[in-house]
């Protein structure tokens, strides 16, 4: 598989759903010399909308790590890139010469910003490699690949990071809070919505079984994810549906997931993700009244609101780049980050229980 192109290996690659649970490793050593004025070296691996468009800017503005180089199977957008950042010709690779990453001193930090089907693979090599890994989100296929990149990283004594940005970012620090601290009483139920209309042509890995793609997968997890940092706990069975109301645009993923969680102390969230209309709120029921988050998970211009009418804000950084410095201050500092491996995998293992809801038709799965 080493050898394989880039393209080659998402046209062949075929997802995988195993029966799931959950796994915890001990915590490693994460000191490492640092590679340039006190900052730590980040090499992108793909170089698509994500890396262009919000990483690299943001790696302009953060002061613990910096673009030290780039992974790319595009050979024009290795002078473009090398142009526009000042990326050394040494620091520039692709998918067959990866591996010699392990020799530059350069490179602290893979991020690794590829389709979901390659995330297991480019992170279990970037720990071979030596290098602490930042993976973007939804960390792999299934809990089982979580389990196998954790453990790589676990043996080779590197840290491990997912790329839940909103964690990072006040607004979903504060409901969180509002959680913790119980400052409008007990939740009782939660309404979650993400989703955008897929206008792509239908090529696009998105939309592709192989690549890991679908609703779920791409922006379900957000929902997921805000259940689960909005109650402070974590659910206990989960019902799902899949919908496909335009199977000429969408056949081999879910257009649209709809998933009821259950949590202890009677908590019910009820979530939804699509790619068939633009939805994006977070909205909590509890004791003293409503509040919550609209939009919950944009790039920027979210707003929060309170019981009274209220709203809450607080003003704007780029998501991106507070993401990746507090990471790199983690490592710095030989801790875990806010989002480390086992959160990818708590994630999935439900993830996992959805998709398994849904061939079922919508059967309750005990988590």
């Amino acid at each position: 598989m080493k050898n394989l192109s880039r393209r080659r290996f998402i046209k062949n690659v075929s997802a995988a759903t195993l029966a799931a649970g959950t796994v915890s490793f001990p915590f490693v050593n994460y000191g490492r010399p640092l590679s340039q004025q006190g900052k730590l070296g980040i090499a992108l691996v793909g170089l698509g909308y994500y890396s262009t468009d919000l990483l690299s800017p943001g790696l302009q503005q953060t002061e613990h790590c910096y673009l030290a180089g780039i992974v790319t199977g595009t050979p024009e957008k290795e002078k473009i890139w090398a142009d526009k950042f000042d990326i050394p010709k040494k620091n520039i690779y692709n998918y067959q010469n990866f591996d010699t990453i392990a020799d530059n001193k350069d490179i602290d930090i893979i991020y690794v910003v590829l389709p979901n089907s390659m995330h297991k693979e480019y992170v279990i090599r970037a720990a071979k490699a030596g290098k602490h890994v930042i993976c973007e989100k939804p960390m792999a296929l299934n809990a089982d690949e979580c389990r196998d990149m954790i453990k790589a990283c676990k043996a080779a004594g590197v840290s491990l990071s997912i790329g839940y940005r909103l964690r990072y970012e006040p607004y979903t620090q504060e409901i969180e809070k509002f959680a913790r601290e119980e400052t409008y009483g007990k939740i009782q139920v939660l309404n979650i919505a993400d989703g955008f209309r897929m206008n792509r042509p239908t090529e696009h890995w998105k939309i592709k079984a192989a690549y890991g793609g679908g609703a779920m997968m791409d922006m379900g997890v957000y929902a997921l994810q805000a259940a689960r940092y909005s109650t402070g706990k974590e659910p206990v069975s989960v019902t799902a549906q899949q919908f496909n109301p335009d199977p000429e645009q969408i056949n081999e993923v879910d257009e649209t997931t709809t998933f009821q969680l259950e949590f202890p102390d009677r908590i019910v969230a009820n979530c939804m993700t699509t790619f068939s209309s633009s939805v994006n709120f977070l909205k909590i029921n509890a004791q003293k009244g409503g509040y919550g988050l609209e939009p919950f998970q944009g790039y920027s211009g979210q707003h929060g609101f309170l019981p009274r009418g209220e709203k809450f804000d607080f003003p704007e950084k780029h998501q991106q780049a507070v993401q990746m410095d507090e990471m790199c201050k983690a490592i710095m500092d030989g801790r875990p980050s806010l989002t480390p491996g086992e959160e990818g995998l708590r994630d999935m293992v439900i993830v996992d229980a959805i998709k398994e809801s849904c061939k079922q038709g919508g059967k309750k799965i005990k988590l």
